[in-house]
């Protein structure tokens, strides 16, 4: 099957409504706060959803059932990087981790009834989520096999136990999807199972918010307890035991459309880089004339080309289900990461003073968010493992007797 890049008709006017709406609206309003949303009130957010609203953008992602756009994820991808260009673009769009993520989850894996009450209201934008599955060392992160919360069975549902830290948006959100050890023990493959809890069900409770390099993100990154946590029966999302894999419907998706957005960053990066570069006189020419800053420049349109065409063949992978979508989705993740921070960090050194200001360009602030990038949502050194192990896993056949290795369709 060929690989379709085409952008359709109605995307790209979407995108381009994205563009101005970010370039008229949002800039104004991350200026004013810049960039810091993690103690923002709930009106900025709520006057930028109804802004996007009225601009005929909101919600880009979310199926037309639910007020949507419907856009697949070859449709995302240019208009979350257009969203992007703004730190609190994708805000504003309702297109922002962990919400996005969890529309997605719920789309695919909820029932009817829990569509109902969680998705209907968190795609409207009349509340917020989290995703609880990160726990202090020695609990699950990089690696979530180490997932030491636990629900047991109790009458009439499950008792939920445990600690998580770095929730991205718990304080003030309406409900949290928590993963939960059902089976096993820390370290097992499966066993894990998800769970709905609202925000204000007897025993959890935040007990900090973790300052941190990043400022951008709605409402920072929490610890949370869970003490006694009793949720019914049918608050458990998708099976019992089969958390791990329900999860992966999100954490595929939810890698790519990280990098959509952070490559709308980078783009704005480099466009401030090129018009000082343009414009700045220096030992007689413009900085744009001189051999190093114009490698420079060229070294970071090649990596925004390079990373938006990756993203654009990882969203066709996971659109048409194929098999490489997986494999892809962590080279997008380590790749994009990497690529944004060297075209940010370029851009820092062409501006020299200008580029460390917070006042007059901004610059100091998209190098302190994008930096965390290269954590969230795996590590690189996570996903390189990854990538190699399923690089190298057909040729093991060559030491099981399987007979000679070929190489897998897709790759």
């Amino acid at each position: 099957m060929p690989i379709q890049f085409d952008v359709d008709p109605t995307v790209a006017q979407l995108a381009e409504s994205t563009r101005e709406f970010v370039r008229e609206v949002v800039i104004a309003a991350e200026r004013e706060c810049g960039g810091s949303v993690h103690d923002a009130p709930e009106a900025l957010r709520e006057r930028l959803q109804k802004a996007a609203r009225d601009a005929g953008v909101f919600a880009p992602h979310v199926p037309k059932r639910w007020g949507g756009h419907g856009l697949d994820l070859r449709g995302q991808a240019v208009v979350f990087e257009a969203a992007g260009y703004s730190l609190l673009g994708p805000l504003a769009l309702n297109c922002a981790a962990p919400d996005e993520g969890n529309m997605h989850l719920l789309e695919k894996v909820a029932t009817e009834d829990q569509k109902q009450t969680y998705l209907r209201p968190l795609a409207a934008g009349e509340t917020r989520s989290c995703f609880a599955m990160t726990e202090p060392a020695p609990g699950a992160g990089a690696d979530p096999r180490l997932l030491r919360t636990t629900a047991t069975r109790v009458p009439g549902g499950w008792r939920i136990d445990g600690r998580k830290w770095f929730i991205t948006g718990a304080q003030g959100a309406g409900f949290a999807i928590v993963m939960a050890r059902t089976s096993g023990g820390p370290g097992d493959p499966g066993g894990a199972t998800m769970f709905l809890v609202d925000a204000d069900t007897p025993g959890m409770r935040l007990v900090r918010t973790i300052e941190t390099l990043d400022e951008s993100l709605f409402a920072g990154h929490s610890e949370i307890v869970f003490d006694g946590c009793v949720v019914g029966e049918e608050r458990v999302l998708g099976a019992v035991d089969r958390g791990f894999e329900g999860a992966q419907v999100r954490l595929a998706p939810a890698r790519l459309t990280h990098c959509m957005r952070w490559l709308g960053a980078a783009r704005r990066a480099q466009d401030v880089a090129l018009e000082r570069a343009g414009s700045r006189m220096a030992f007689g020419s413009a900085l744009g004339d001189l051999g190093m800053v114009q490698q420079m420049l060229a070294d970071s349109e090649i990596d925004i080309e390079a990373s938006r065409a990756l993203i654009l063949r990882t969203a066709w992978e996971l659109d048409t289900g194929s098999a490489a979508a997986a494999q892809l989705s962590s080279v997008s993740k380590t790749f994009v990461a990497e690529a944004v921070n060297r075209v940010v960090d370029r851009a820092v050194q062409i501006c020299g003073a200008l580029g460390i200001s917070t006042a007059d360009a901004p610059l100091a602030r998209l190098f302190r968010e994008v930096r965390p990038f290269r954590i969230y949502d795996g590590p690189s050194e996570t996903h390189r493992f990854a990538i190699a192990r399923r690089a190298v896993r057909p040729y093991r056949r060559q030491l099981t007797g399987g007979g000679p290795a070929s190489r897998p369709s897709g790759r």
